[in-house]
């Protein structure tokens, strides 16, 4: 039985080969921060790979990180350092979400509301 981790998912490749062992992005990233294609091109496109390509077409409008690593079925790690490789080269642009969460229990509580109707 593997993990996530050990899907050797596109041609038998495994997640950290994607990133050549990198398991630190360069850009910090959340779950919820927003990415979209800069419409630049894709400039340095010998450095990127299949999983780069792919991230980039997922950001041709506003999109969530989580959103993409579960559209690439990548762990967010391995989603990160790839979108931060197509941030550093100016074909993807990041938006961050607010510094501070929201710990207000009206908030929380309309949040497990909103959750249980889906179950």
């Amino acid at each position: 039985m593997s993990g996530p981790d050990e899907d050797p998912g596109l041609f038998g490749v495994r997640p950290y080969a994607m990133t050549s062992g990198r398991t630190q992005p360069s850009t910090p990233l959340d779950l919820m921060s927003l990415v979209r294609a800069s419409g630049r091109g894709m400039v340095g496109r010998s450095q990127l790979g299949v999983e780069h390509a792919k991230a980039l077409a997922l950001c041709e409008k506003p999109t969530s990180v989580a959103e993409v690593a579960a559209l690439l079925r990548r762990p967010v790690t391995v989603t990160k350092v790839v979108l931060s490789d197509l941030i550093e080269l100016g074909v993807v642009i990041a938006k961050f979400t607010p510094g501070e969460y929201s710990n207000d229990p009206a908030i929380l509580e309309a949040v497990i509301d909103g959750l249980r109707r889906f179950v």
